[in-house]
């Protein structure tokens, strides 16, 4: 039996209906890893190192997909309980449309600019040209994967969650299999992982536009529909949060590859590229949690529905509460293993992995909170507070910190600040859901 918006949610239908979410988002923090393998085992670290130096600017281009993706989303999930269909259908079909040309544009002007951003961001010789490459090739998916991000969100706003999980699913089924035949069988090298990539998310922009122009059985439809710029921007206000959160985290990876290069080199920032990977498998757990949890937000909110808001915040914290503690002891457990993936053919690059991952897993506690409270104010419209959550939680916390505290530890203050950054955040969240609970009532 489907579990629908309007259902009062137990811990087993809320996790049945978020599931489909969590694991789409793990299955994209896989395939974006595996890429990272097969370029690390087969190419070299200098290679590995540029993928994460470059990919500030590609996540810059998909972060306006977040941002309209998070805000549209609910926007139109409160139409929807509002019982405001053809209205949520014109929405979502002016949303769909709008970050498709948005993505063109940004992803133009990122070809046209890659070189002199990789040169600013300290590559040089080899680093530079892996880097240029990567970039110019992956980018050229830029309007298709907006709206392949963007749709994570639609996807549970739509009732369709499990369709989320199969095209992201079957992209990243299909991007391991593409990395292994254009890089072990046509020995195209580090061209071959961007292609594959790139292959793969144009496949995922364009799977929900065939789904949902068809008649099907979701909430949503692709319809007739105008360009509203007033909501747009509405749209956009309200997913500043998201916007916000990958800008800065992309400025974050910028200070902390900075930071890497002048004190542990080529091998630092390939270190932090596996932790980077790890944090972000772990942590997508949660962002899938908080996407499939933000259109139940919407929605009840939309239908006046406390309760039923009270309900779902509630077991939701546990939920996060309980997941960090598990997350926590496998990052502390299960250093040794995790970092051996990346580094193996490396003893003293796998050691520099391993004693950061046991600092940074203590992130582990706290970033589901985080990103829950973050989502949750999205989902009630206030992208104010959203947008703040984010903003301190990367630019104030997570850059002062990695600023400040390899002063006072060294090396250890990088990684350190992670945590450390977690915690700032996780009491600013907590400030903020104790001061809005009566004017949101839940």
């Amino acid at each position: 039996m489907s579990v629908r918006l309007s259902d009062h949610f137990t811990y087993a239908k809320l996790l049945r209906f978020v599931l489909p979410s969590v694991v789409m988002m793990v299955f994209t923090s896989i395939y974006s890893m595996v890429d990272g393998l097969f370029v690390s085992n087969l190419v070299g670290k200098t290679a590995f190192a540029a993928i994460n130096l470059v990919m500030p600017l590609v996540f810059v281009v998909t972060a306006f997909g977040f941002m309209l993706g998070a805000g549209g989303a609910a926007l139109t999930g409160r139409l929807l309980g509002e019982g405001k269909t053809k209205e949520a259908n014109e929405a979502f079909s002016m949303f769909m449309w709008v970050i498709l040309i948005s993505g063109t544009v940004c992803g133009l002007i990122a070809l046209i600019v890659v070189r002199p951003v990789c040169v600013f961001l300290g590559a040089r010789g080899k680093l530079l040209e892996y880097s240029v490459l990567y970039a110019r090739i992956n980018l050229l998916s830029g309007p298709f994967y907006m709206v392949d991000v963007a749709c994570q969100s639609f996807y549970s706003t739509a009732e369709k969650p499990r369709l989320g999980l199969f095209v992201t699913g079957g992209t990243g089924v299909l991007n391991i299999c593409l990395d292994a035949l254009f890089m072990m069988v046509f020995h195209w090298g580090l061209a071959g992982s961007a292609v594959a990539t790139t292959l793969c998310e144009i496949l995922g922009g364009i799977a929900p536009f065939l789904y949902f122009s068809r008649q099907n059985s979701s909430r949503l439809r692709l319809v007739r529909t105008r360009i509203r710029w007033k909501m747009v921007l509405k749209a956009g206000w309200n997913g500043m949060s998201q916007f916000l959160s990958n800008i800065s985290s992309q400025i974050v990876q910028v200070v902390f590859n900075w930071q890497l290069l002048r004190m542990l080199g080529a091998d630092g920032v390939a270190a932090f590229g596996a932790i980077q990977y790890l944090y972000f498998i772990f942590s997508s757990i949660f962002i899938g949690y908080s996407l499939g949890a933000s259109a139940l937000v919407s929605y009840h909110y939309g239908a006046q529905n406390q309760a039923e808001l009270r309900n779902l915040r509630r077991k939701s914290q546990v939920i996060i509460c309980v997941t960090g503690l598990l997350m926590f002891a496998i990052g502390q457990t299960g250093s040794g293993a995790l970092t051996a993936m990346f580094a193996s053919h490396d003893p003293a690059l796998q050691g520099m992995m391993r004693h950061a991952l046991r600092i940074v897993s203590f992130g582990f506690l706290l970033v589901g909170m985080n990103l829950f409270g973050a989502a949750f104010f999205t989902a009630l419209g206030d992208g104010l507070i959203a947008a703040a959550l984010s903003f301190a939680r990367a630019i104030v916390f997570e850059v002062g910190f990695v600023l400040l505290l390899p002063r006072l530890l060294q090396t250890d203050g990088i990684w350190t600040s992670i945590p450390a950054a977690e915690l700032a955040s996780f009491l600013l969240v907590l400030f903020f859901l104790i001061k809005e609970r009566k004017y949101y009532r839940y």
